[in-house]
């Protein structure tokens, strides 16, 4: 069983930061990809930022150069670093893990519980 505890949400003005964490724990040999995706009221949930197990990224157009992810792998956990946000950053973050628990086993997906994130004057 594996377990994603996320942290960091809140309110903040636009301009500001927020720094985004997701711990994983349980049966776990090694994780491939951490994603974080975003779900604004009345949106589909979109992919804001991943990261593989070599530490190359992706990022959504909007957010490149605002947001940043990164991993400790010592401590199974993905950060997102968010800065210079918008109103329109205003949305539920969910982490999403690709893991394997055995080193022969399949990959498997796991999201975290998610974390609000409210960007507001």
């Amino acid at each position: 069983q594996v377990q994603l505890v996320e942290s960091g949400g809140g309110l903040v003005q636009p301009g500001g930061s927020l720094r985004l964490s997701c711990a994983a724990s349980g049966s776990i040999f090694s994780i491939d990809t951490m994603n974080w995706y975003r779900q604004a009221p009345g949106k589909q949930r979109e992919l804001v930022a991943s990261i593989t197990g070599g530490g190359s990224t992706k990022y959504e157009d909007s957010v490149k150069g605002r947001f940043t992810i990164s991993r400790d792998n010592a401590k199974n956990t993905v950060y997102l670093q968010m800065n210079s946000l918008q109103p329109e950053d205003t949305a539920v973050y969910y982490c999403n893990v690709r893991l394997r628990s055995s080193l022969v086993g399949p990959l498997y997906e796991y999201w975290g519980q998610g974390t609000q994130a409210i960007v507001s004057s």
